[in-house]
């Protein structure tokens, strides 16, 4: 929303935004942090890889905001005999009364409006590239026919962290595809105190529907109008030009510690990341905070440490930690 938009449609923006986070915390415990970040990416159209231990309630989150926010949602439970038919759709023959045969098509559940796609490091890479070419072309070809998917289309990936035995891991380039990288963590023991007297009873708190499919597009839309300034836009390139080892930016923490920087699209989704931060937080522009603020999710997976960090024990936070210090 840039500064000269109407008084009303901003009050609108920000009454919406308030009643989202009111409704997610009637059934998420804490994590404010994810949650918003969870958001940032939904409403900048960036898909999101949630990284934590099982139990800690990611399909709850993402089920949550697809309810919250009226969207049709599908979970995908990636296994390793899933292929790519089960998730786009086939032609299936069918057979009239008349006698007559023709291929009918039979979609897929990638065909909603939030996807969440559970382990998703479970199923083979020709299964993971499945999905990830609908995520980023927002479309997906059947037998020689392309179809487009909905709007708003938004895939959350869960990925546990602990258990390697037969997964997939995915390679750094289609890890690139995603905008977020979402560390969930354990709740504080007085969260998980609230956590049991919430869910163990007779009943558990439900999430009202607040909008619809048009209204988180409109939403959307109000991200691209919050202004970003050009020293925010010096901060983005500092940040994302200091990550790489061969740059004249690059510090002697980086060339130590650094195999691969992150690239331009580290720096278009902390564009974007840091108008939708501000926008949650009813800022009238973007600042350096926010870039501060969405560092860590936008680049914990586009920097690549080499074998000094990884025999130091130095990993990818505290690394990019370090590179926030250059802002």
């Amino acid at each position: 929303m840039t500064i000269a938009a109407p008084e009303k449609q901003w009050e609108s923006v920000q009454e919406s935004v308030s009643k989202i986070r009111q409704e997610t915390a009637k059934v998420i415990v804490g994590q404010d942090e994810i949650v918003e970040q969870m958001l940032v990416s939904l409403l900048c159209k960036g898909h999101c890889l949630l990284v934590g231990a099982p139990g800690l309630a990611k399909t709850l989150l993402a089920a949550t905001l697809g309810q919250i926010l009226g969207l049709k949602f599908q979970r995908i439970q990636f296994t390793p005999d899933l292929m790519p038919t089960d998730i786009v759709g086939s032609e299936i023959l069918q057979v009239s009364e008349s006698g007559a045969r023709n291929f009918e098509f039979s979609p897929g559940p990638i065909f909603s409006n939030l996807i969440l796609a559970d382990e998703i490091n479970r199923t083979p890479p020709k299964t993971q590239a499945a999905l990830l070419e609908a995520m980023q072309e927002k479309q997906v070809t059947v037998a020689g026919k392309t179809r487009k998917l909905a709007e708003p289309f938004i895939v959350f990936a869960t990925q546990n962290p602990i258990e390697h035995e037969g997964t997939y891991p995915l390679p750094e380039a289609q890890l690139d595809r995603f905008f977020y990288n979402i560390f969930i963590d354990y709740p504080s023991i007085e969260q998980e105190a609230e956590i049991i007297a919430r869910t163990t009873g007779h009943s558990t708190p439900q999430a009202n529907t607040i909008l619809d499919a048009k209204g988180v597009m409109e939403l959307q839309e109000a991200v691209l109008d919050v202004p970003l300034p050009e020293n925010v836009v010096q901060a983005i390139l500092k940040l994302v030009h200091t990550s790489r080892p061969d740059s004249e930016h690059a510090t002697e923490f980086v060339k130590n510690y650094i195999a691969y920087g992150a690239g331009p699209r580290a720096s278009q989704c902390l564009a974007r990341a840091v108008r939708g931060l501000a926008l949650l937080r009813g800022k009238s522009s973007a600042t350096v905070d926010e870039v501060r603020d969405a560092a860590l999710p936008i680049l914990r997976h586009r920097v690549i440490p080499n074998y000094n960090a990884t025999g130091e024990g130095i990993t990818e936070n505290q690394i990019i930690q370090e590179l926030v210090k250059s802002i």
